[in-house]
């Protein structure tokens, strides 16, 4: 798929997701060292992380199928990257547990709110024969961001060590320009359905258990895997516990973002030429190499080597399980079909990353990450066992 085939509604969804990324990760990577350094342990930065990403997902499912009633996507994806902008800089003003729960979990519900509605866009953008290739050329560009964003909060905490407060604040000007972007958006409406109302806060839950067998196959493959795969700040804490400077932290998650960038794309055209299960099976692979790696090093050297392995992990699932549901569900369904799996998929990660939190707390590193390595391969297993899944017509 030439460039020229990126439409304009991809390449600006695009441009707004490369700037929020930019705001969202110049903090990312410090987070963790922030939330350590004004007081908070181990087990609450994985029940924080868990709470918030569990409350961006259960909105998904419940704004995606709202979404598709009404035919509407725009309004959602320019509400919820609002609601993330204005929420990051509340991280330093608020600084008490609820001030800090409120903002974080603003944040992720922007990020519920905005995006199956966002992905439908970009499915309806596709063909089946396409769509990975668009989906991944939205994942190169929306990780771009995740290397500028690092590398600026780098800049700032080389001239400014441990002075967090300012930088929060700079996060929010990449974050207004990416809500502006999003009002360039050619946005192409479908019928609304003849259900029009407020859609149940349980969609997620009943659309699965009516879904088809093929995407019933490949949720539960990626279900389960999601259980025991932690937030990545545990990759980052670790790396900070061998003796990686902060600094050294935040160039280590600029290298895995830039590996992001570098095969999300091309990984995406290789899954529409040769299947997107088999990139995604190399995606578990390289995921189950990446922990085994991370719970067994002792020391600072060869770190690079992961984070480089963990940005193909990303680049071979992230985009390309979304557009292989894409390709087995009706276009009317691609917002409750996403938003449902990414909706249990935030649940999935609220119980991976306070299981995380209190194994690390209790048997150490090497435990935590062993056993998220040992459920990829398992996962990697599974779908090498299933049938392969035909698209269906949309």
């Amino acid at each position: 798929m030439k460039i020229r085939h990126i439409t304009r509604a991809v390449w600006i969804l695009s441009l707004v997701s490369l700037f929020t990324d930019v705001a969202s990760e110049m903090l990312y990577p410090v987070m963790p060292v922030y939330l350590q350094s004004i007081g908070y342990s181990f087990a609450f930065i994985g029940w924080l992380e868990g709470i918030a990403e569990a409350v961006a997902g259960l909105s998904k499912g419940f704004f995606g199928r709202w979404s598709d009633q009404l035919g509407r996507r725009l309004p959602f994806v320019q509400f919820g990257y609002a609601l993330s902008a204005v929420s990051r800089p509340l991280m330093v003003l608020w600084t008490q547990p609820f001030g800090i729960f409120t903002a974080r979990t603003a944040d992720r519900l922007g990020k519920g709110i905005r995006t199956a509605a966002r992905d439908a866009l970009l499915a309806q953008e596709a063909t089946p024969g396409t769509r990975a290739t668009v989906f991944g050329f939205h994942r190169s560009m929306d990780t771009l961001g995740a290397v500028i964003g690092p590398l600026l909060a780098f800049g700032y905490l080389y001239l400014f060590p441990g002075q967090y407060f300012w930088l929060f604040l700079f996060a929010f000007i990449p974050g207004i320009i990416s809500v502006g972007l999003t009002f360039l958006i050619p946005e192409k409406r479908l019928p609304p359905s003849d259900n029009s109302k407020i859609p149940s806060p349980f969609t997620s839950i009943t659309y699965i258990a009516k879904a088809s067998p093929a995407y019933k196959k490949i949720v539960l493959g990626l279900l389960v895997f999601a259980l025991f795969n932690s937030s990545d700040m545990f990759l980052l804490l670790r790396a900070k516990q061998l003796g990686v400077s902060e600094a050294g932290v935040i160039l280590l998650y600029v290298l895995f973002n830039i590996s992001y960038v570098a095969l999300a794309w091309p990984m995406g055209r290789v899954a529409d030429r040769i299947g997107k299960k088999k990139i995604a099976i190399y995606g578990f692979l390289l995921f189950a190499l990446v922990y085994g790696l991370m719970s067994n090093f002792n020391s600072p050297n060869f770190l690079w080597l992961p984070f480089i392995l963990y940005g193909g992990y990303y680049a071979c699932t992230e985009g390309i399980s979304k557009a292989w549901i894409s390709d087995i569900v009706k276009s009317e369904e691609l917002g409750t079909a996403i938003g449902s799996f990414t909706a249990l998929q935030s649940i999935a990660l609220l119980i991976a990353s306070s299981a995380a939190g209190l194994i690390w707390q209790y048997f150490g590193a090497q435990v935590a990450l062993l056993l998220s390595g040992i459920i990829a391969l398992l996962t990697a297993f599974y779908f090498m066992r299933i049938k392969s899944i035909s698209p269906s017509a949309s």
